[in-house]
């Protein structure tokens, strides 16, 4: 098996079981926090519809510049799902595409003209997946402390029971 057969299993499940968190989000809470250090939600949602798109930027690209990202904007949760879908295709296609040794290549994080850090594609988007679930996991607890009912993730929550 390629390691892009490998990928895809994992990387469909953990995008279905973001899609449900996101769904969740709702709208009117945009600027909401369970705290004041932490993010909005909004902001925080956004940022998860986001995530994948890191995945076909690093297995498409060699960097990214923060530089010259755009900035954390309150979207309705159905402009998040429309944007979220269109990563995840897009990020599926980069894996299905991905030859192994385009896993090798190396990727760096920039701000301007400063590296933040270079390392292999493969760790990056392991990495990316990994960052993914747990920015999921700060959106379940969001929508815990709003009393909106959890979904399932790797098994039952308390809200919705899967077998």
């Amino acid at each position: 098996m390629t390691i892009a057969e490998t990928l895809l299993p994992e990387f469909d499940q953990e995008m279905a079981i973001t899609r449900r968190v996101l769904e969740r989000v709702p709208s009117d809470k945009g600027q909401w926090k369970p705290h004041p250090k932490s993010f909005a939600l909004g902001h925080l949602a956004q940022l998860v519809s986001w995530m994948p798109g890191w995945i076909a930027n690093t297995l498409t690209k060699k960097e990214l510049d923060l530089a010259k990202a755009s900035g954390y904007t309150t979207e309705k949760t159905e402009a998040l799902l429309q944007g979220f879908d269109k990563n995840v295709a897009d990020a599926r296609a980069a894996i299905k595409a991905a030859k192994d040794s385009d896993f090798a290549v190396k990727w760096s994080l920039k701000r301007g003209e400063h590296t933040l850090f270079t390392q292999a594609r493969g760790p990056v988007v392991r990495n990316h997946l990994s960052h993914l679930a747990h920015h999921r996991g700060q959106l379940t607890v969001y929508l815990r402390l709003l009393d909106i009912p959890v979904p399932s993730i790797y098994g039952p929550s308390a809200d919705e029971r899967v077998w």
